[in-house]
C-alpha cells in the first residue's frame, strides 16, 4: 500500500465514487475534480480527514486542497479511481480581486516615497531646527547662516519631483536618469508659473472673464500651453512618467539597435513632457482655481462649513499639488484686509499628524516605525507633515482618512469662531505668532487657535491608540534567551498586497499557512533563501522551496495558470535542485499572460507556519527582489 492510498481511497469515496468523476487535474496545491453531480460530495467528512486541508467549490469545480505533496496524493487517486492521468481544466478562470483605483494610486504614492523617506526626514529636521534658531535669536533670516541652512533643508521639498522622478522610474521600469531628466525639466526656473508671471505679459488669455480665465505665456508648436508651478508637486511628475514608461516599451520595439542608445531616451522624454505639460498644466490649473471659488462661494454660504472643507481636504489637496489657487488668496487677504481666514482653518492639520505619529511611537514596538516616526513627529511640529503623511498616515489610510476628518472638524471651528492670521510667518508651532493681531494685542484669537489644537491632538491620539494596529509588534524572547528568526527575501519585485486580498480562499483564508502577496512588476522569480527545489510544477508556475533554515515556501504565479500548460513560462532549475539566494529559478511574461487572460497575482505561503511563533509580513506597498518580504520568529 502506497504512503497516500487510504487518503485518495477515502477522498474518492467522498466525491461521490469513482463513477462520479468526470476527469480530474491537480495544481501545486489541490485535486481540481469536474463531478457529474456536485451535491454527492460531503464537504464536512472530507474537511475532517487527515491530510485534507480544505475543500472549496469555485468556478464548477470542486477543489480538494491537500498541500505541497499533492502530485503523490493525485497519482494515487487517479489509480484507484481507474482515471487517466493529465487531462486539461476546461474552466474559466475566477476572477481576482483588485483593489480600487484610489487605493491602487495611494499604495504607488506611498511606495514611491519610501526610497527617500530618510533623507525627507533630514530636510524636515533642518528646516525646523532653522526656523527655531531664527526665532530664538542666533541670527536672523537675512543672514547668510540661515539662508545657506534654509538651502540645505528646503532642497529636497523644491526639487521633490526630481526625487520622485528617479523612484518613479523604478517603479515603472523606465530608465532611471530619464526619470530625473523630467523631474529636473518639469522644476526648471524659467517655464514655472511666478516665474513667467514676473518677468512676461501673456500671449492672451483664455476664457478671460471666468472662473477659469488662463494667461497664456508658452505655446508649444501653437498650441496654448498653461503654466502651472511644478517645483514641490507630487503627482504630476509621477503621471508624466508613468507615461513615459509606456512610450519607451514601444520605442523600445521599433527603434534600430544601432540609435537605440540615444533615439529612445530622446523621443521618450520629448513626447512624454509635451503631453504632460500640455494636459496637466490645464487639469491642475482648473482643478486648484474650481477649489479656490469653491472655497470662497462656501465661505460666504457658511464660514463653518468652508472650514470644514478646507480642513478636512488640505493634506489631500497637497497630495494632488492643487493648493496653488489658494495661495494668492492668502497672500491678497494678507496684504489688503490685514488678515486671513481661509489658511487659517488649516492650522490644525499638522498637529493632528503629529497626535497620529506619537500615538504610533507608544503603542508599537517596531524600532523600525518607532524610529522614523520620532523624526517625523519633529517635522510635524514644526509644520512640515510630507513626512508623516507619505511615511506614516497615507501608507495606513484609514488613519490619513480620520486625520482628515478631525482637521475638518478644528478647520469648521476656527470658521465658526473666526480665526485670523495676521501676518506672514513660520509654520507649525511658530505659525501662533501670526495669530496674535499687530493692532490689539489681545489673546481671544490666540485662545481660539489653541483650543482648535487641543482638540485636534487630544481626539487623534485616542482615535489612533484605537485604530493601530501593530501588525509587526516583536514577539517576546523566551526565557531561554533565544529569540532566532528566519527570513524570507522577496523572489520578485512588485507590490505588496495582503494574502487577505487573494480571491482563492486555500490562500486567502491561510489554510495552507500564512503568507503574502506581490503584483509582480517584472517576470522574473528569484530564490528568496539559500535552500532546495523541492516541487516545480510541470507547468512552471508554482514552485516549492525549503530554506536550509528549514522554513517551507510554496510560491504559485498568477491563478488558474496552470492551464497556459507552461506556456509563457521558463525555468532555469529542476527539482531537488540546491539554489542560492537571488538565483533565477523561473522567467513569465506577464504581458502575454495577462493578454491570454490571467492575472499574475502572486501568492506566497509558508507551509510550515506551525513551526514559528509568528509570521511577520514586510510593511512596505512595494519591494524588490531580494528585500525582507517574510520574517518567521521561533
Amino acid at each position: 500500500m502506497g504512503k497516500y492510498q487510504k487518503l485518495a481511497e477515502e477522498i474518492v469515496n467522498h466525491v461521490g465514487g469513482s463513477e462520479n468523476i468526470s476527469d480530474l487535474t491537480h495544481c501545486v496545491t489541490r485535486l481540481r475534480f469536474h463531478l457529474k453531480d456536485d451535491s454527492l460530495p460531503n464537504d464536512e467528512v472530507l474537511k475532517k480527514i487527515e491530510g485534507v486541508v480544505t475543500v472549496i467549490r469555485s468556478g464548477g469545480q470542486y477543489q480538494v486542497v491537500i498541500g505541497n505533496h499533492v502530485t503523490e496524493v493525485y497519482s494515487e487517486v487517479t489509480s484507484f479511481a481507474k482515471l487517466n492521468h493529465g487531462q486539461s481544466d476546461p474552466l474559466a478562470e475566477t476572477v481576482v480581486k483588485k483593489k480600487k483605483p484610489l487605493d491602487a494610486l495611494i499604495d504607488i504614492i506611498s511606495g514611491l516615497f519610501q526610497p527617500i523617506l530618510g533623507i525627507l526626514l533630514a530636510a524636515g529636521m533642518l528646516k525646523g531646527l532653522n526656523t527655531l534658531l531664527n526665532v530664538l535669536g542666533v541670527y536672523s533670516l537675512d543672514s547668510g547662516t540661515y539662508t545657506l541652512i534654509n538651502a540645505m533643508g528646503d532642497a529636497l521639498f523644491m526639487f521633490l519631483p526630481v526625487f520622485l522622478g528617479y523612484t518613479s522610474a523604478n517603479k515603472f521600469k523606465v530608465q532611471p536618469f530619464i526619470g530625473i531628466l523630467i523631474g529636473l525639466a518639469m522644476c526648471y526656473p524659467a517655464i514655472q508659473l511666478d516665474a513667467l508671471a514676473g518677468s512676461k505679459e501673456p500671449l492672451y488669455t483664455l476664457f478671460s472673464g471666468t472662473a477659469l480665465s488662463s494667461p497664456v505665456y508658452l505655446d508649444l508648436f501653437g498650441i496654448p500651453l498653461i503654466s502651472m508651478n511644478y517645483t514641490s508637486t507630487v503627482l504630476p511628475v509621477i503621471i508624466v512618467v508613468y507615461f513615459a514608461s509606456k512610450v519607451q516599451r514601444v520605442l523600445d520595439k521599433i527603434v534600430p539597435d544601432v540609435v537605440k542608445f540615444f533615439m529612445v531616451p530622446m523621443v521618450t522624454v520629448l513626447v512624454s513632457l509635451s503631453l504632460g505639460f500640455l494636459i496637466i498644466g490645464p487639469v491642475a490649473s482648473y482643478a486648484s482655481e474650481l477649489i479656490a471659488q469653491g472655497i470662497l462661494v462656501a465661505r460666504d454660504a457658511s464660514p463653518l462649513l468652508a472650514g470644514f472643507l478646507l480642513g478636512f481636504l488640505w493634506q489631500v489637496i497637497l497630495v494632488f499639488g492643487l493648493h496653488w489657487g489658494l495661495i494668492p488668496l492668502y497672500i491678497n487677504n494678507i496684504t489688503t484686509l490685514g488678515y486671513d481666514t481661509i489658511m487659517a482653518s488649516v492650522f490644525a492639520t499638522s498637529f493632528s499628524q503629529m497626535a497620529i505619529v506619537l500615538a504610533i511611537i507608544i503603542k508599537t514596538k517596531d524600532k523600525n516605525l518607532k524610529a522614523l516616526g520620532i523624526p517625523a513627529a519633529i517635522s510635524a511640529l514644526f509644520g512640515i507633515t510630507e513626512p508623516v503623511v507619505y511615511g506614516i498616515t497615507l501608507p495606513r489610510k484609514k488613519l490619513f482618512i480620520m486625520s482628515c476628518i478631525v482637521s475638518g472638524v478644528a478647520g469648521g471651528f476656527y470658521g465658526l469662531y473666526n480665526l485670523r492670521e495676521f501676518t506672514f510667518g513660520g509654520l507649525g508651532i511658530f505659525e501662533f505668532f501670526t495669530m496674535i493681531d499687530p493692532n490689539d494685542p489681545g489673546t481671544a484669537n490666540l485662545i481660539i487657535a489653541i483650543i482648535g489644537v487641543v482638540f485636534a491632538m487630544i481626539i487623534s491620539f485616542i482615535l489612533t491608540f484605537v485604530m493601530f494596529k501593530d501588525e509587526t509588534a516583536e514577539v517576546e524572547t523566551p526565557k531561554s534567551g533565544l529569540n532566532k528568526r528566519h527570513v524570507m527575501s522577496s523572489p520578485m519585485s512588485g507590490e505588496v498586497i495582503s494574502i487577505k486580498e487573494v480571491k482563492d480562499e486555500a490562500f486567502s483564508q491561510e489554510v495552507l499557512g500564512r503568507g503574502i502577496g506581490i503584483r509582480p512588476s517584472t517576470g522574473e522569480l528569484v530564490a528568496p533563501f539559500d535552500g532546495k527545489v523541492v516541487t516545480l510544477f510541470p507547468t512552471k508556475h508554482a514552485v516549492g522551496l525549503v530554506s536550509d533554515e528549514g522554513m517551507e515556501v510554496l510560491i504559485h504565479i498568477g491563478f488558474n495558470t496552470v492551464r497556459l500548460k507552461g506556456k509563457h513560462f521558463e525555468a532555469f532549475v529542476q527539482e531537488g535542485d540546491t539554489v542560492q539566494k537571488g538565483q533565477r529559478l523561473v522567467t513569465f511574461n506577464i504581458e502575454e499572460i495577462e493578454k491570454a487572460g490571467f492575472s499574475v497575482e502572486t501568492p506566497m505561503i509558508v507551509t510550515n507556519t506551525d513551526s514559528y511563533l509568528e509570521i511577520i509580513e514586510t510593511q512596505e506597498s512595494s519591494v524588490n527582489a531580494g528585500e525582507v518580504l517574510l520574517t518567521g520568529l521561533l
